[in-house]
């Protein structure tokens, strides 16, 4: 009984729509009635269009998702063996981004990035040639995700650290570990769940993300967000747009399945 309300909840607005995107796309209507048809799916996989959209979005994915990690894991393990009251305000500015609207990060980046924005401004004072603006590019929504996704990142990251304790690592001290054995032997084995975790919540973000990818990126070719509110909006063409939304779909589950596997694992007795 206290779990049946959430469970409803989530066959409802999650289970109950993935069922009924899929079906909308292999029963199509016809003139002789509905009928059972992939060709809604074997157009996605057959366009060069669509096919550079999938394309370009898992490349972004897998750029901030290493990004992510380089960034991220050298703050978190800053945070959890520091004692100076600098790590305070590094927490601070770490978590901040949680805080700011996509929309007004797409804004801050284009005034100091795009063009003769905050940093051209200033090569240009001191006599130095233009910058090749991101704004527009691949790189765009790469800078602006990662950005956006640091918080979360951290965070989880830094939970998993909670589980390295300082016996542990005095006890490799003692006999003569350096830091990258630490790191290596002691400290990534203990959160490579939570490593797995922060990633796979930043890559379900990032594939499905929207607003960044619309402001920030190329208008073609662009990822598969903004790739379904235009077919949609646009082209109004809702089959082929729920087509791109299921197949969407079918690449996060991947990484979702990771999530719930390293969630079972850890509740295994």
């Amino acid at each position: 009984m206290l779990v049946a309300i959430p469970v409803l909840m989530v066959i409802w607005l999650v289970i109950w729509p993935i069922i009924s995107a899929v079906i909308t796309t292999l029963w199509v209507k016809t003139p002789e009635g509905t009928a059972f048809s992939v060709e809604t799916y074997r157009f996605f996989f057959s366009d060069p269009y669509s096919l550079s959209n999938l394309s370009l979005t898992l490349w972004t994915t897998m750029v901030c998702a290493i990004l992510l990690l380089v960034v991220c894991l050298p703050i978190a393990l800053y945070l959890r063996f520091s004692d100076s009251r600098v790590a305070a305000y590094v927490q601070g500015l770490a978590i901040f981004p949680m805080f700011v609207p996509s929309i007004i990060l797409s804004f801050a980046f284009i005034r100091v990035l795009g063009p003769n924005g905050t940093v051209d401004l200033l090569f240009n004072a001191v006599g130095l040639p233009k910058i090749r603006t991101p704004y527009l590019t691949p790189w765009g929504p790469v800078i602006g995700l990662v950005w956006d996704n640091i918080p979360l990142t951290v965070l989880i990251l830094l939970s998993g650290l909670g589980n390295v304790s300082n016996q542990s690592i005095e006890a490799a001290r003692d006999v003569g570990a350096g830091r990258l054995a630490l790191l290596w032997h002691i400290i990534l084995p203990r959160i490579s769940n939570s490593i797995l975790v922060a990633i796979s919540f930043a890559v379900l973000g990032i594939f499905s993300a929207f607003t960044l990818p619309y402001v920030l990126g190329p208008a073609a070719p662009e990822m598969m967000g903004p790739f379904m509110q235009r077919t949609f909006r646009e082209l109004f063409d809702p089959t082929n747009a729920i087509t791109q939304a299921v197949v969407t779909f079918g690449f996060c589950i991947v990484f979702g399945l990771f999530y719930v596997r390293s969630v079972a694992k850890n509740r295994t007795p």
